[in-house]
């Protein structure tokens, strides 16, 4: 078994901050959203809960946006394939998390310190986090203050295309959580991939049947 460094403990850190503040928001946003079904605390302590968390994530994707910039990491995010490459990758990796999985078959894509991620999942965090966390930390700001921002929410659409946004992003991440959740227990174990968050080491067969 050979060990891969692969997650440097200021991405841990970010990692499961990230992780921690997520699932509160998405609880806390089950329970303002549909107050008559979550009452798992009042309406004032999920709002303040909310808020809170939303600032945590705005500030820790601060800290994850310098540390990538300064280290010169941001390129593992970034495709360096033609647009034909890129979609052949894509499609070997969706059939092997389809299909080749089951049968066997062996990952097609091995990461390392600087080719962490598959065509997949660089398109995929890519977008996330240069697209998606901004405009839900952004619509999150716009409700938090709605008439310290209200020239904002204006220039927009309003306060209703605000917050469908931050609606319609909110259910992206909760379905994103499952995917993710489930795509971190395909490693050579179940855990192996979730181990690696803690450790920063991923193990890794020697004659290549990781997941």
């Amino acid at each position: 078994m050979k060990k891969i460094y692969l997650h440097p403990l200021p991405v841990r850190v970010w990692h499961w901050i990230n992780a921690f503040s997520f699932l509160l928001l998405i609880v806390t946003g089950l329970q303002i959203r549909y107050r008559d079904v979550f009452k798992l605390t009042s309406f004032r302590t999920a709002v303040d809960i909310h808020n809170i968390f939303g600032f945590v994530l705005l500030f820790n994707f601060f800290i994850w946006l310098i540390y990538y910039l300064v280290s010169g990491k941001f390129n593992i995010y970034i495709p360096e394939f033609s647009l034909r490459s890129l979609i052949e990758g894509s499609i070997r990796q969706a059939r092997y998390y389809g299909y080749g999985i089951f049968v066997g078959e062996e990952n097609p894509h091995h990461s390392t310190p600087d080719n962490k991620f598959n065509p997949m999942q660089q398109m995929a965090y890519l977008n996330i986090m240069a697209l998606f966390i901004p405009i839900q930390i952004a619509t999150g700001l716009l409700m938090w203050d709605v008439k310290g921002f209200s020239q904002w929410t204006n220039l927009v659409g309003g306060i209703k295309i605000v917050d469908s946004v931050h609606v319609l992003l909110f259910l992206f991440f909760t379905s994103f959580l499952f995917v993710h959740i489930y795509l971190a227990t395909l490693g050579h174990t179940a855990f192996a991939h979730i181990k690696a968050m803690f450790v920063g080491y991923e193990e890794e067969p020697e004659h290549g049947h990781s997941h």
